[in-house]
């Protein structure tokens, strides 16, 4: 059996007593408890609570709850069959829950205070994710609620400036590239730190990573055969080539695949940070 907020205190008294004798009367509780609780709900205000489920209902109460921000909260409590000497359970959407203070003299409106409190500490946290979904491209989740506390961003070449934004706080910049580091001296490409023993790759047979992206935030290190034939086979960026013809320099538009080339180097972007890279093409 549920009640609502619209219901009346005389209603749900009238719910209370008139659970049908089918329901069993072991679960049933002593006719004080429906008392005490109708006593409880009214100094918590009727107004606010939601609905109620179980014995009469009155076992299971949900209150709505505002913050000092006007965000509204759902509070769940549910009343164990020897309350009030037990405490009661708590569901909420938070974070996390508080840590309950309870006596056997205590009341709903404890518990409502308690919450309330726990809103509180809780103000400048949800402020600063409200900031981050509206500042930022979240990703997931879509629809956030209050108990989330993750969100995955999208991130692109200004991610810095707008993190920084957010937090108001300058970040630190990326440290330097260390070429003793395994990470960076594999190839953004193969993964690999040597290209294979090869005739048909010249004096790159065996050779390391040659290449590194002038970005500072990116920094990451290429063969440049391997960024070359990468470049290569890119058909979506339109680019353009560029010859030597006497002592004329012309410019020819070119169908997919695209190239730019200018004295024998190919043109092209940064398959990590998409800044301009530049690398030559006959140089086997």
């Amino acid at each position: 059996m549920a009640l609502h907020a619209t219901s009346s205190r005389d209603s749900v008294r009238a719910d209370a007593e008139g659970e049908p004798e089918w329901a069993g009367d072991a679960s049933r509780r002593p006719a004080a408890f429906y008392s005490a609780v109708f006593a409880q709900i009214e100094e918590v205000g009727w107004e606010r609570l939601v609905s109620g489920k179980g014995d009469g209902g009155v076992s299971c109460l949900v209150f709505r709850i505002l913050d000092d921000q006007g965000r509204n909260h759902l509070l769940e409590i549910t009343l164990p069959m020897n309350y009030p000497s037990s405490p009661p359970c708590l569901v909420a959407d938070v974070p996390y829950l508080p840590e309950l203070q309870w006596s056997k003299g205590s009341r709903l409106k404890d518990v409502v205070c308690q919450f309330q409190e726990h809103l509180k500490i809780l103000q400048d946290y949800w402020s600063i994710m409200d900031d981050i979904d509206k500042v930022l491209w979240v990703v997931d989740p879509t629809k956030p609620t209050f108990a989330m506390s993750h969100r995955r961003i999208a991130l692109d070449k200004k991610f810095h400036e707008n993190l920084s934004t957010v937090l108001d706080f300058a970040l630190p910049p990326p440290p330097s590239v260390n070429i003793e580091d395994d990470e960076q001296v594999d190839c953004g490409i193969c993964y690999a730190k040597h290209l294979p023993i090869d005739d048909e790759l010249g004096t790159h047979s065996g050779g390391t990573t040659d290449y590194t992206c002038e970005n500072p935030s990116c920094s990451r290190a290429f063969h440049s055969v391997c960024l070359r034939d990468w470049l290569r086979a890119i058909t979506t960026t339109r680019q353009y080539v560029k010859m030597i013809n006497t002592q004329e320099a012309k410019t020819i538009f070119l169908p997919p695949p695209y190239e730019l080339v200018s004295f024998d180097v190919l043109f092209g972007n940064c398959p990590y940070c998409s800044d301009p890279v530049a690398v030559k093409i006959t140089d086997r």
